[in-house]
Formats: C-alpha cells, structure tokens, sequence
C-alpha cells in the first residue's frame, strides 16, 4: 500500500472509529490508564490491520514501507490516543527483534508486541554506568540448563508492566568491554527476577530498577550470538531514534499549536515563540529525513545521535515556552488539563538524559561524525 491511499484509509477509519479508541479517562491519566489505553489501542489496530502494514510478513505484518506505520504512530499520537513515549517502545525493541531472534521466535513473540497483548523492556543502563553499556557488569554464566543471570538494572521503562526483557549482559571479562557482551530475550516471570519502580519527579513510576539473582534464561532466547551483545545494541539504538522520534516530533508539534491555541494575548514572547517553532520544524526536518533513509533501507548509525540531540533540545524549549505562557497551570493548577501540562513539563527535564544522555551523544557526533579524535 502507497504512503497517501494508507494516510486517507487510515483517517477515515480513525474518525469512524473514534469513540472505541478514545481514552476512558480524562486529561492525562495514570500510568496504569496509559498502559490500558495503549493496550486497546494497539488491539484495535491490529485486528483492523493497520498495525500490522510496515512490519515484515515473517512476523505476521502486511509488508510494505516503514514509512506506513510511521505515520500510523503519528495519527494516533497527534489524535491524542496514546501517549508517545510508552507507544514508542515497539518501534524501539520490534525491529532489533525481527533482527536477531532465531526467526521461529521471532514470529511468535512478536505479534503479541504488536497486537497489545504483551508489554517488553529494554534493561540496558546500570548503576554506576549510565549510557556507557561497554563497562556494564550485570553479569550471564553458562550452566547445563541455559544461563544464570545475576546483576542489576536502573531506569527500565515499564518494566513493572512487562512480559520480556531484551537484556545486555556480560559473557566475557571485563576488559574484553563491548567483546564481551551477550543479549538475551528474557521472560520477566523468570524465578529470580526483582523489579521496584521508580517515581519520577513527573509523578509516575514509568522506570525501576531490575534485580537478577541467578534468573536461569534458556540458550535458545539469545538474540544473536555468545558476544554478539555490542552489535545487538548498536542495531536497537538508531531504531529508538528514528521512528520512535518520529512520532515524539509529532506530540511535541501538537502540543506547541495547543499551547498558542490556549494562551492568553501578551503571554508569550513573539521573538520565542518564533525560535521554539524553528527548532521544532528542525528536530521534524531532520526526523523525516532519517524515516526515508530507513524506508530506503539504508543502514541507520551514530548520525541518529544527531536526531537525538535535535529531541532534547525541542522537547525542553516547547515546555519552557509552557513554562512562561502557562505558569499557573504549571505551578499551582490542579484539573485534568493543568496537571498534564505540568506532568510534561517535569518530564521534559529529563530529555537531555533518557535514550543516551546530550554530552554522549555530542561526544559520538564529535568523535564518530565530525572527526575530531577522543574526548580525552
């Protein structure tokens, strides 16, 4: 299917369909409302079929470009039906799947991601780590019954809601560094598997912390090969910064236009809001460039660093510019509007942190794109 018959089809059938997939609760929500509705939704997608256009036949999709379920993920975001950073993990964690799974699982775990029945984690980051994965520790010994996996994990989104967890864990000695990693595809009810959420500041548990304590994975769920863990995750990375981005672009452009519609005259500062709008047209720019780069299968690398870079950016100067033209509602507002409002404000701080910190990604643009030797 072309990108304009799916764009018109699609349209017509979310108008027809509005009151199935419309939020039962108001304003934001929880997070368990949010988890819900995403749930719905991607069911009643899914059986309608548009969830499954853009993903390839061998994992129960239709086929056809990438660009296709791209725009689904911005029809639902700007329509206000899912929220986009928990929609967003399909696109994250979907595609490395499909890569690297032995393909019998592949197919049979991922429709369940796509149909809404399962929830999946990514357990990458570590205390004391952050976003440097080659000196993780968490650590997978090989035993006759498959691998016994001890360590722990911090800022795992949802992982209190998850079925799998596509985990890193180190195979090799620490001085064999990014050598050494392997990744597993791990069931989340494992015996030995711990997870406490963290609230956020933003007021809502979406990270915890994982603790594996000699949690037993079956060799058959490795994805890749013994080793092969570096690769896995720099094939995951730029996925969680193309289409993912792609549909946050969309929230954060929808949500600049609510905050002028709402505004009240001489609120805002014209000069400000004409510097916000640029980067955010920028970060949408650079977005669309990088979906076509996928739709034509071009290999996607350290240049999403840039992307990445682009979303913090725009994703704090629209909620800054909230900040000045909605003070009230930000700061002492207490219905359903203003607490979202100041819910995306507080979480907004976080932008130049989730998903690979700015001073990383600079440093990888620096190093990677630019040239420019070691950051020593």
């Amino acid at each position: 299917m072309e990108l304009d018959e799916f764009r018109a089809s699609l349209d017509r059938w979310l108008d027809e369909h509005h009151e199935a997939l419309a939020p039962d609760h108001p304003g934001l929500g929880t997070l368990d409302d949010q988890m819900a509705q995403l749930a719905k939704v991607k069911r009643l997608t899914y059986d309608a079929d548009w969830m499954r256009w853009g993903w390839p036949e061998c994992v129960g999709g239709l086929g056809g470009s990438t660009l296709l379920r791209a725009y689904l993920g911005e029809a639902l975001t700007t329509r206000d039906l899912v929220e986009p950073g928990i929609y967003s993990m399909t696109e994250v964690l979907a595609p490395t799947m499909i890569d690297y799974a032995a393909p019998e699982l592949a197919a049979t775990m991922v429709p369940r991601l796509l149909r809404g029945e399962e929830t999946w984690c990514q357990g990458f980051s570590e205390p004391g780590t952050g976003s440097n994965l080659a000196s993780l520790s968490c650590r997978a010994t090989r035993t006759d019954e498959g691998w016994s996996v001890t360590g722990q994990k911090v800022w795992t989104s949802l992982a209190q809601y998850a079925q799998r967890c596509v985990l890193l864990t180190r195979t090799g000695t620490p001085e064999s560094a990014h050598r050494g990693i392997t990744a597993l595809f791990v069931d989340m009810d494992t015996p030995g598997i711990t997870v406490r959420p963290i609230e956020t500041m933003h007021g809502a548990p979406e990270f915890s912390e994982v603790f594996f304590d000699d949690a037993l994975v079956p060799f058959d769920r490795m994805l890749g090969d013994q080793g092969q863990g570096w690769s896995v995750a720099m094939d995951l990375l730029p996925f969680e910064r193309s289409t993912a981005l792609w549909v946050r672009a969309a929230y954060l452009h929808r949500r600049l236009q609510q905050l002028l519609d709402v505004a009240r005259p001489g609120a805002l500062d014209p000069a400000r809001v004409g510097e916000v709008t640029q980067i955010v047209y920028a970060f949408r720019a650079r977005s669309r460039a990088t979906q076509h780069r996928l739709h034509a299968g071009e290999q996607l690398g350290p240049e999403t660093s840039i992307d990445k870079v682009l979303l913090a950016t725009a994703e704090q100067a629209v909620f800054d510019l909230v900040a000045d033209g909605l003070a009230d509602a930000v700061t002492i507002g207490d219905d359903p509007v203003s607490q979202r409002w100041r819910s995306e404000f507080l979480y907004s701080r976080a932008a130049t942190i989730y998903g690979g910190s700015a001073e990383i990604q600079r440093n990888i643009i620096a190093r990677r794109l630019l040239d420019l030797g070691s950051d020593r």
